[in-house]
Formats: C-alpha cells, sequence, structure tokens
C-alpha cells in the first residue's frame, strides 16, 4: 500500500466522520482558529521597560519580585531570563 492510497483512506474516514457528526450537513471539514484574545504576549524585562515610557529595568524586576506582575523565569542562573505578562503589566500602570 502506497502512501497516497493511506492518505487516501484517511481522507475518507475523516469525511464519513464530519458527515456524522454534523448530521450530513456539511461535507466540508471546518477548522477553528484559536481566538487572538486568549494568545498570552510575554516579554521581556528590556521590552517591558521599553513598553512604557519612564519604566526602568530595575521597576520591572521590582514589580516581579513584588508579585505585582505575572512572570516565568526561563533558564537557570546567570543566563536565565525573566519574561513578563504583557496584559498584566499593562493592566498594573492603567490602574
Amino acid at each position: 500500500m502506497t502512501t497516497t492510497q493511506k492518505k487516501e483512506i484517511v481522507d475518507n474516514i475523516l469525511e464519513l466522520l464530519i458527515q456524522l457528526t454534523e448530521g450530513g450537513e456539511n461535507s466540508a471539514v471546518q477548522t477553528t482558529k484559536a481566538p487572538t484574545a486568549n494568545k498570552v504576549e510575554m516579554l521581556t524585562i528590556k521590552e517591558s521597560a521599553a513598553l512604557i515610557s519612564g519604566l526602568s529595568e530595575h521597576t520591572v524586576r521590582q514589580l516581579v519580585k513584588q508579585g505585582k506582575v505575572k512572570s516565568v523565569r526561563t533558564g537557570e542562573g546567570r543566563n536565565g531570563k525573566m519574561l513578563v505578562n504583557k496584559a498584566d503589566l499593562l493592566a498594573y500602570f492603567q490602574q
């Protein structure tokens, strides 16, 4: 059995499953993308400081340390980076 034959069989099975779940209304495959509102954007300390004018990198580090802004530590030791949640940082300064 060749690869193209296997793909055809899988496509046929997928089409039949879609017809069964949708009641036979549509035979086209419908894909849904995740809404952009659910995406989480993380910034480095430098990017966070550049995002808000007058904010220093030291202040961003202090906000993270105090738990006022959500963050994630990537890596260990000297080369580890802190990534700050962009939405959380902006919400903190819009209060």
